[in-house]
């Protein structure tokens, strides 16, 4: 029965330790199984492969007698609230195991933190039952991104696509002149809106992957000097000065440059953005024995406390109104928590709406010999 266990716990397809009558013990995929012969040691080793196991196993007797229970399995079946619920989804599916039914069921727990458990039943070949129960809450997560990035990527590229036919049909057949104009105008700002939200997609898919990254000591002050250099036409026109303290020589970090600026680039043009006219955004270099920090403050709107924990999700806009008037694309700051990822640091920020926003790009200092 043992082995009908192993099996049923493993999986189609994966490995299996198997004993054959003329070798010694060696790893086969689940093919070979036919060709030999899977014979364990001893019971008492399979079930200590089962404690081990990070996840819950149940076996019963065709009787239904409860034959075995790991240790998982023992600590869910407690009295809090979550472990009643997944207790009592095993054992629904286990009934229908015992009758030759193979079944599984999602349980999803609030929380916090919130988790989702997956058991699954499966009939054995002697008449009994075996329950797994798995937590796959980061499946489940990985899931629900990839869902709503699909539905977000759909809806950023649908609307600008969608405002330039209604734009083109309107020029069709237009003979004021100074209407096909400001229409051919606005056919631009959206066919640029569109390249920009597709230029901050393939930024940021270059950026998870963390493939191609150029590393090397850097300077962050030259960081910083480079992004703002780039986002000063944007704060010229708009009217928000620029002011950069840095030392130069000492905020040395190690990682590739391209993505570094891109990061702050981000982090500045934000605070641009979102800055009134005259209300001067600041950028900071500071350094401590073991971190680089970068502090861009904004004496702008500020953002609301529900949405702190929410804003560097991609596309996710705190006042979409207001984010349709600046062109952002909701990007960037997932493009800069990635990049503080790959460069070992992270990303935090303060805010208080009304008042400003600064936000800290942390990185691993290198330190040079003196």
């Amino acid at each position: 029965m043992w082995w009908l266990i192993v099996g049923a716990v493993c999986g189609v397809g994966a490995g299996f330790f198997i004993r054959d009558r003329t070798r010694s013990p060696h790893i086969v995929s689940f093919p070979d199984v036919a060709e030999s012969v899977l014979v364990p040691d001893s019971e008492a080793e399979i079930k200590v492969l089962l404690d081990a196991l990070p996840m819950g196993v149940v076996v019963l007797l065709p009787e239904g007698q409860e034959r075995f229970r790991n240790t998982v399995a023992m600590s869910i079946a407690g009295a809090r609230h979550a472990d009643v619920l997944v207790e009592a989804a095993a054992e629904r599916l286990l009934v229908l195991a015992l009758r030759g039914l193979e079944s599984r069921e999602q349980i999803q727990l609030a929380g916090p933190p919130q988790r989702v458990i997956e058991v699954r039943a499966i009939p054995l070949t002697d008449g009994g039952a075996i329950a797994i129960m798995d937590d796959v809450t980061e499946r489940w997560r990985i899931d629900q991104v990839r869902t709503d990035f699909v539905a977000n990527v759909s809806h950023e590229l649908k609307t600008p696509i969608g405002a330039i036919s209604v734009l083109a049909e309107t020029i069709e057949g237009e003979t004021d002149d100074e209407l096909v104009l400001r229409l051919t105008g606005r056919m631009v700002i959206e066919a640029q809106r569109m390249s920009r939200t597709i230029d901050d997609l393939l930024e940021l898919s270059r950026i998870e992957l963390g493939g191609e990254m150029l590393t090397t000591d850097i300077d962050l002050a030259d960081v910083a000097a480079e992004a703002i250099e780039r986002v000063s036409p944007i704060a010229m026109r708009k009217g928000v000065p620029l002011l950069l303290n840095s030392e130069k020589g000492v905020a040395i970090v190690s990682g590739d440059f391209f993505q570094l600026v891109s990061a702050l680039a981000n982090l500045v043009e934000n605070a641009v953005k979102y800055s009134d006219q005259t209300h001067q955004v600041d950028v900071r270099v500071l350094t401590t024995d073991t971190t680089v920090s970068v502090e861009v403050e904004d004496r702008g709107i500020g953002i609301p406390a529900d949405s702190i924990d929410r804003i560097f999700e991609r596309f996710y806009r705190v006042d979409r109104a207001r984010n349709r008037a600046t062109g952002g694309t909701g990007l960037g700051l997932s493009i800069v928590r990635h990049v503080a990822t790959n460069h070992g640091g992270e990303v935090n920020v303060r805010s208080r709406e009304g008042e400003g926003s600064t936000f800290i790009l942390q990185i691993p200092r290198v330190l040079r010999p003196t």
